[in-house]
């Protein structure tokens, strides 16, 4: 009977617990540089996109602008110029291509439905009114919340709607208030669409929000606003 050597190889060395860690931290290091520039490059063309969404729905909401100027109110209920740092509500006044104020865009929120309904309201210091309506956010029933930007008896509600102030000039002198269909007897009231309450009424809510924190600083520094530069 024979007898054969048998040779074993043995077993490959363990890697080190610490050289896996140290590549798991190089790995998350590159991935989080790899996200931040990304970011930072593409944030700028975020930032130009909603500039200019922003812009082209302050002309749709106010006819026959051509130029805007951002201002906020802030907390205070001071309006300053946007800028860096400055929060608060926005403020877009308007321009013509000669320079003369138009109007002002203000945006506010009212809950609906199914959530959260943001508008932005064009503002006449002039007639002190509301004079246009465009909802920038909403999830209400298509078929009934889209009738707030479509249905032409309801945003005859928005052509002359009552913003004036108080004789103090801090608050409107009139809430606005949605009300039944049929039943509207001032020009502060929003008359409802039939089957479609709820979410006119969060219409409301954001008009007199808008105007409650907005209409008063613009009042005040309407001369300022008056200038376009």
């Amino acid at each position: 009977m024979m007898n054969a050597d048998v040779q074993t190889q043995p077993p490959p060395a363990a890697t080190p617990a610490w050289l896996m860690l140290r590549t798991l931290v190089v790995i998350a290091v590159i991935s989080g540089l790899l996200v931040v520039v990304a970011y930072q490059t593409t944030l700028p063309l975020i930032a130009d996109k909603q500039r200019i969404l922003t812009e082209r729905l302050v002309f749709q909401v106010l006819p026959g602008a051509a130029t805007k100027r951002d201002f906020v109110v802030t907390a205070e209920r001071h309006l300053e110029p946007a800028s860096a740092g400055v929060v608060g509500d926005p403020v877009y006044a308007a321009y013509d291509a000669a320079g003369r104020l138009v109007g002002l865009a203000i945006t506010g929120t009212g809950a609906g439905y199914a959530g959260p309904v943001r508008v932005m309201f064009a503002y006449d210091p002039g007639c002190r009114c509301i004079t246009g309506s465009k909802v920038l956010k909403s999830n209400e029933t298509p078929g009934f919340g889209d009738k707030l930007d479509t249905d032409p008896a309801f945003l005859e509600n928005f052509k002359a709607l009552d913003a004036s102030l108080n004789a103090e000039g801090t608050a409107l002198a009139n809430a606005i208030v949605t009300v039944k269909h049929g039943t509207k007897t001032d020009p502060w009231q929003i008359d409802a669409i039939t089957g479609a309450t709820v979410s006119s009424r969060a219409m409301g809510r954001a008009a007199n929000q808008a105007a409650q924190r907005a209409i008063p600083a613009i009042q005040r520094e309407l001369a300022t606003l008056s200038q376009p530069n």
